[in-house]
């Protein structure tokens, strides 16, 4: 496989992967809090990511669509929050 075969097969293989998870939308820390107080009993997956520098991501459904984000630091969550830890997420780029 050449180097321009290999990066047209990795192109298709996001795109496919955009497709099969749908809308993911990207947000800032603060908005995803603001997200969060806006549900009654939100579902949090969270997981905690990185090797030399750690970082918690966090993704949450709201109104249809699947909100994410990352931070250095771990969110100061809600007691009404459910948080569902995962080993990984994975959102396509």
């Amino acid at each position: 496989m050449t180097a321009g075969s290999t990066a047209v097969a990795a192109a298709a293989a996001r795109i496919r992967a955009i497709r099969a998870s749908g809308a993911i939308v990207r947000v800032r820390p603060e908005d995803f809090t603001i997200l969060l107080s806006k549900q009654e009993q939100p579902l949090v997956v969270s997981a905690r990511g990185g090797v030399f520098k750690p970082h918690y991501k966090y993704l949450v459904g709201y109104k249809g669509l699947a909100f994410f984000t990352q931070s250095p630091t771990p969110l100061s969550l809600a007691a009404n929050v459910e948080v569902v830890a995962a080993e990984g997420i994975w959102i396509p780029e």
